[in-house]
């Protein structure tokens, strides 16, 4: 009799087991600004990704990512529909990939049109009217000055301009999948993260506006990939293109939210950066 329970017991699970939903697998790409628009800190000065040898380098990096067999591409564009479906993919051609900088075009686009996606995701997420700024820099620089913590913060600031030099600098002697390789490492991440968590500092019992920024900031990713949450489907994989100032968040809520499978990208990037032209 206790065997038979046992073997009853087994058999349950068993079947409860196989009713599982698949995992969701998430690969973020972090990306540099190919087309130099110059909205952040500081800003790498992109290497005209036009140039045919670039071009070269980016149907490798194509390529390379084309064997994480995504079933979605997401990017960071605002959605203009509930469907979240990105308006620009459904007008692109392979011609734009000879005048559009834009890593959208060079990186989620060329890989959409190679796999014959029909659709594009955007999922970026800005303030409307009225809402709160989601990097409320200004509100930290205001405090720095009014508090003689000025010297400071300027001394973070020149660490955040140098490690993008730094990328800037890896161009001459990178593909764009091995200038990507570099963003993408774990320590990048860590690091990134760091940076912001040291602006808690600026604040007292009053205002806290390093904490606001760090809250606000968490407040954008969430609500980026809880956008995520709402195209994927069980059994997807999914590839997030987008500046890499988000990889820290994205993979840390790919990590750690049920039904998601966080994937490391860098071994697709340094395939495609070995990859001979």
């Amino acid at each position: 009799m206790r065997a038979m329970l046992v073997l009853a017991a087994l058999t349950t699970a068993g079947a409860a087991s196989a009713e599982e939903p698949k995992p969701i697998e998430l690969m973020v790409v972090g990306t540099y600004h190919m087309d130099n628009p110059g909205l952040d800190l500081a800003n790498v000065k992109a290497d005209d990704v036009l140039k045919a040898g670039r071009q070269k380098e980016l149907e490798a990096l194509s390529a390379a990512l084309a064997e994480f067999r995504p079933t979605k591409i997401v990017v960071e564009r605002i959605a203009k529909t509930p469907e979240l479906l990105d308006h620009r993919y459904a007008e692109f051609t392979p011609a734009d990939l000879g005048n559009n900088r834009d890593e959208r075009y060079q990186v989620a686009y060329r890989l959409a049109h190679r796999l014959g996606h029909k659709q594009v995701y955007a999922i970026d997420e800005d303030p409307d009217a009225g809402e709160p700024d989601y990097f409320p820099f200004g509100k930290v620089v205001d405090w720095a000055k009014a508090t003689g913590a000025e010297p400071k913060l300027n001394a973070a600031l020149d660490e955040v301009k140098a490690e993008v030099a730094q990328i800037t600098g890896l161009q001459a002697t990178n593909s764009v999948a091995g200038v990507l390789e570099s963003l993408n490492r774990p320590e990048k991440d860590e690091h990134a993260q760091a940076w912001h968590y040291r602006l808690l500092a600026y604040g007292d019992t009053e205002a806290q506006p390093g904490a606001d920024l760090n809250a606000m900031w968490y407040l954008r990713n969430a609500k980026i990939f809880a956008k995520v949450m709402t195209v994927a489907k069980p059994g997807d994989r999914v590839l997030v293109v987008y500046g890499s100032g988000h990889n820290y968040w994205l993979r840390h809520f790919a990590r750690t939210t049920p039904g998601f499978h966080s994937v490391d990208p860098v071994p697709y990037l340094k395939k495609a950066a070995a990859a001979k032209p």
